[in-house]
């Protein structure tokens, strides 16, 4: 399930490659994402149909958010037997996959024609445009349903809070990769960018820009190389493509007339302290914010025994919150990992929640 999207986007070079035990036997790794993809995009190509709907069990389970940990979990409460409902407030299933992930890793018709194939076993109603707690609640949902998941990702890119925010250039770089993915930006008038961060997406938008032919692109972190939480290999690939940067460097105010201009900045020491009399000032008609996601966990407080942890929905090994029925998986719960991991959440949830309806044991 989503194995298309997990061998062409997951960081197999430090997961399962990255794993291999030849890596300690000096001889190369077996290229596993390579024969994930092969398989996978035969099996698309052929419309091979591994999966069969299971014996109607009269049980129904609402799932809040349309990304890969609720399409895996409807897929598996599918075979299952229990109808499924998916509630999207975007117009298109699919979350980060769809409209988050850099496009020179996934188009967005590559991810949705992958949900499209997902989908095929039937029996998983899609309703995008809906959302949870605007047009229909929480409390609707619990009574509409036998079950609920919540598969609802992260919320909107964090800001610096700095002077200057407001200016047009100013842009969180999530929200940006997703303009870039649906046709909403043009690059023509663009020639200096900033992206803030160190993560992924930071890695992402550099590599990305620099791929459409924007020359000078530079990256502003807090931290230095060493301390990146960004994967070191698509950072090696910027480097070689010609990306800027400045280590230990702190904007404080971003400034222009109606659109940014510039970044202004200050040095930091080992301790991330600023240093007097340190500032720069980094010329740029666009910045990309890449600080990280705000937590969408609040909206679950209306349900009596869901717990938060910074923003994160609490569960255990198999997916259960602490209200009875309710179940969570992917970013929302794990506060922001791979693809692959959201689907196994979802999987796993799915697995749990057909015990909580039936009282039936998957074995």
């Amino acid at each position: 399930i989503l194995g298309m999207s997990c061998a062409q986007i997951c960081p197999v070079e430090v997961l399962c490659v990255g794993d291999c035990v030849y890596n300690n036997m000096d001889q190369p790794p077996i290229q596993i994402g390579k024969l994930q993809r092969f398989a996978t995009d035969e099996a698309f190509e052929h419309e091979w149909e591994f999966f069969t709907v299971g014996v109607d069990s009269g049980k129904s389970v609402g799932l809040i958010g349309g990304g890969p940990a609720s399409i895996a979990a409807a897929h598996e409460l599918r075979r299952q037997g229990h109808a499924c409902t998916i509630y999207e407030k975007r117009d298109v299933l699919g979350g980060l996959n769809t409209w988050g992930v850099a496009p020179y890793k996934l188009r967005a018709d590559r991810a949705l024609a992958e949900i499209d194939w997902v989908l095929q076993i039937g029996g998983i109603d899609i309703q995008c445009g809906v959302s949870v707690g605007e047009d229909v609640t929480l409390r609707e949902l619990e009574l509409r349903h036998n079950a609920l998941f919540i598969g609802l990702g992260l919320g909107a890119d964090k800001h610096l809070n700095v002077p200057g925010e407001d200016l047009d250039g100013v842009v969180g770089a999530v929200d940006y990769i997703e303009r870039l993915k649906m046709g909403a930006v043009s690059l023509d008038e663009i020639k200096k960018v900033a992206v803030i961060g160190g993560g992924n997406t930071a890695l992402d938008c550099v590599r990305e820009l620099l791929g459409m032919g924007v020359t000078n692109v530079t990256l502003v972190y807090r931290g230095t190389e060493s301390g990146m939480s960004g994967y070191m290999h698509e950072w090696d690939v910027g480097k070689k493509n010609g990306a800027h940067v400045n280590w230990r460097s702190q904007p404080t105010a971003y400034v222009g007339n109606g659109r940014v201009n510039a970044v202004e900045c200050l040095a930091l020491d080992e301790n991330k302290q600023t240093i007097a009399g340190s500032e720069f000032t980094l010329p740029a008609d666009l910045v990309l914010v890449a600080i990280g996601q705000s937590k969408l966990g609040a909206m679950l407080t209306p349900l009596a025994g869901v717990e938060l942890d910074w923003g994160r929905v609490v569960v255990d090994e198999h997916g259960a919150t602490g209200h009875p029925g309710v179940y969570a998986g992917g970013d929302c719960a794990n506060g922001g990992k791979e693809v692959v991991n959201a689907v196994y959440e979802g999987k796993t949830a799915a697995q749990a929640m057909h015990q909580y309806l039936t009282g039936v044991s998957n074995g």
